[in-house]
């Protein structure tokens, strides 16, 4: 609706997971590079846990359309909530396999004649589950037991699991141990930084086909920033409002007061002080003048930190950026909006 009014071609805060819109900052970057290099370098088993909100779906789509058909083939489960059976069933008609036969035995054959014949062609067999963490142990231990295919020197099947961190204590379970044992390389997503989300939303908006800087003022982004506690998503629905409520009074800025009127209205919890160092005693600096109380004692100052962060350049790829690198997964070199968070 506003996109003409801000030149825009796209809107630009979009909640679907589109990776046209991924921004990668250096844990993002690590990430996609962690997945690829697992999943075309026959790991196996590949957990990749974040907040709610901070791209892991965005993620495991980009990594999905980044790798030829060519060379690898997905099933992909969105909603895990499932029965071992149903599971099983979802997991090999996503694989493009018709006519599921009712046995588990029969299914099973199936599916290893599936795996052999695409290992075979030189193409890796990808099972990619969200949501992991909502995983019932009885489909937890279904999927270990698929961790069963593979041959003497290289596995049938590579497992991809995201979930949010509870994904972590879920794995910790002294019952899944054998599960937990099998996972070759975990990754992580956190929150993006004060100096990420003004990145972030630039980028945004770049991408959505604007020509000129994003509407919002250095304070309504440090407003979002604290309100989002740096969650992608909630940046995206704080951003989306505020433009509709710039737009709806006819003005080209976005003002603290309009993303604290979002904020009321998404019934979003008071922000937290983030990035910000308690208040600590020192003493004065020479030549200060020094304060004294009633009872005659020396008061001494305050030193205050401001919600400030210093730009970091992004650091040198990661060891799994590399690897991804050399197996032509994209480039290891950081783009102009990464920092190191």
């Amino acid at each position: 609706m506003y996109q003409n009014f801000f030149g825009l071609t796209k809107e630009p805060f979009s909640m679907t997971p589109d990776p046209a819109f991924l921004f990668l900052t250096a844990a993002h970057r690590e990430a996609l590079a962690g997945l690829s290099y697992a999943v075309l370098g026959g790991k196996g088993f590949v957990v990749l846990t974040g907040d709610a909100g901070t791209g892991k779906t965005t993620l495991l789509t980009k990594m999905v359309r980044s790798i030829p058909a060519s060379r690898a083939t997905f099933s992909v489960v969105l909603n895990p909530t499932l029965s071992p059976d149903e599971f099983l069933e979802l997991a090999l008609l996503d694989f493009g396999i018709p006519d599921v036969p009712p046995s588990k035995a029969q299914r099973l054959l199936l599916l290893r004649e599936f795996l052999n014949e695409a290992h075979q062609q030189g193409r890796s067999s990808v099972l990619v589950v969200d949501e992991a963490h909502k995983l019932a142990p009885p489909v937890l231990e279904e999927i270990r037991l698929l961790s069963n295919f593979e041959l003497v020197d290289a596995k049938l099947l590579q497992i991809v699991m995201a979930g949010q961190n509870e994904l972590a204590n879920v794995l910790n379970r002294d019952d899944l141990r054998q599960l937990k044992q099998r996972v070759a390389v975990r990754l992580n997503l956190h929150a993006l930084s004060l100096t990420n989300v003004e990145h972030y939303i630039q980028y945004r908006w770049s991408k959505a086909g604007a020509t000129q800087p994003h509407p919002f003022s250095p304070p309504a982004v440090a407003q979002i920033a604290e309100w989002s506690t740096g969650i992608p998503r909630l940046v995206n629905v704080l951003c989306d409002n505020a433009l509709m409520v710039a737009f709806g009074e006819g003005v080209t800025v976005v003002t603290p007061n309009h993303v604290a009127e979002v904020a009321a209205d998404l019934d979003l919890r008071a922000p937290g002080v983030r990035n910000r160092r308690r208040p600590m005693p020192m003493e004065p600096l020479a030549g200060a003048k020094r304060e004294t109380g009633t009872a005659g004692e020396v008061t001494p100052q305050v030193a205050t930190f401001p919600v400030i962060e210093r730009y970091v350049p992004a650091p040198k790829p990661s060891r799994l950026t590399r690897l991804a690198a050399k197996l032509g997964l994209g480039d290891a070199r950081p783009n102009r909006y990464e920092q190191n968070i």
